[in-house]
């Protein structure tokens, strides 16, 4: 990250608090999330989303077009971290091209692309496709694709809801290692969400994720979304049981830091604070420190409509993008955004969401204290907790 992005991020920081505080208009977003498609072929034990469109087919033809996100991307302003959903965001056959708007207009540092894995080949060429143009525009951009790693075997294929996915994620995750030959900004992840389906293995799945040498792995507890229409599903681990997987994951994590260097020691760093935070909300069931949803953080659903995060989704919506000339700042700056973060500044929420929660992180003194202290040489070989 160069100088001028760092004083940026400060600058906006400063900017975030005291909008929180009502005392200021809330600066762009550092961190904002499109779905670009609610379409999916999984069937997640966890998730609903891929039931959306056997229910209403119609619904489909109401997804943002590419004019359409490219008029939303143009109101915007420049972002930090741009995080595609979905959905599967490669069924989306123009992803390539949306890629190429928020270059044009958000000029993000990193994009971050989550995958079922599914579609391996046409996963490949995209991704392929969309270093190439990232390169074109910055070639310090960062891309990560993540695709989902919900257990070994047969155990992911059960959780994931279709026969034959594991090895499809085995196969995909060899396919981008070996683009990481041609492209340096490429990044290569896992992410495993833990439910009560799978939390009993994995100690399996954080072994085996060890052994295939990805950039980065991060794992966030199955929640009830009003995104992933869950909202009264039983999908979650315990709290014991919870607290005993962010145990594995800080152990995996610390075991590895003092190997790492620069942005990715940094980012661990923050994932050990994440991992102790996430418990504490768990089992307080309650803002553990500030939630800066809907002022550092943004998500626009595959529809056009804004949420605070997608937790909340529309039950907190501040409005559709369609109804205000696709301008976002209108939005961003409304009454009914307003009424929002008072919604969120109030404690009327709560989730130890893990998108949400880094940027929490960062706007907090005594959490980044924390970030800062498992950087700190001396740390190394430590306490491995924060609590």
């Amino acid at each position: 990250m160069d100088f001028n992005k760092g004083r940026s991020i400060i600058t906006k920081i400063l900017n975030y608090r005291l909008t929180r505080l009502g005392m200021t208009q809330p600066a762009t977003p550092l961190n904002f999330t499109l779905s670009v498609t609610n379409r999916c072929q999984s069937r997640c034990l966890s998730c609903n989303i891929w039931d959306i469109y056997r229910k209403e087919p119609d619904k489909l033809k109401e997804e943002l077009t590419l004019d359409e996100i490219e008029k939303l991307f143009k109101s915007m302003g420049k972002i930090f971290f741009f995080n595609i959903s979905g959905g599967c965001p490669f069924l989306r056959k123009d992803l390539p091209e949306i890629i190429e708007l928020a270059c044009i207009y958000l000029k993000p540092s990193v994009i971050h692309i989550p995958t079922n894995a599914l579609a391996v080949e046409r996963a490949l060429q995209d991704t392929d496709r969309i270093l190439n143009i990232m390169w074109s525009y910055d070639q310090k951009m960062v891309l990560q694709v993540k695709p989902s790693f919900d257990g070994v075997g047969k155990v992911h294929d059960e959780v994931r809801g279709v026969d034959g996915n594991f090895e499809k994620v085995l196969r995909l995750v060899a396919g981008l290692k070996a683009l990481k030959s041609r492209h340096s900004n490429l990044k290569v992840g896992l992410g495993t969400v833990v439910s009560q389906f799978n939390v009993d293995t994995l100690p399996e799945i954080i072994a085996y994720a060890g052994k295939l040498e990805v950039d980065s792995y991060i794992s966030e507890i199955a929640e009830n979304r009003d995104e992933m229409h869950n909202v009264t599903d039983e999908i979650g681990p315990t709290n014991t049981d919870f607290k005993a997987a962010m145990e594995l994951f800080k152990k995996a994590v610390w075991d590895k830091l003092s190997q790492k260097k620069g942005l990715a020691r940094i980012t661990d760093a923050f994932r050990l604070v994440y991992y102790d935070l996430s418990v504490n909300i768990v089992k307080k069931k309650t803002q553990v420190i500030p939630c800066y949803a809907g002022v550092s953080n943004v998500h626009v659903d595959p529809y056009g409509n804004v949420w605070p995060c997608c937790i909340l989704g529309n039950t907190q919506s501040m409005g559709n993008i369609k109804n205000f000339d696709y301008n976002f700042n209108t939005i961003w700056h409304s009454e009914r955004a307003k009424e929002v973060r008072t919604f969120i500044r109030q404690k009327k929420c709560h989730c130890p969401l893990a998108n949400q929660s880094y940027a929490n992180i960062l706007c907090n003194v005594g959490k980044m204290k924390d970030v800062f202290r498992y950087l700190l040489p001396a740390r190394l070989g430590g306490a491995t907790s924060t609590n």
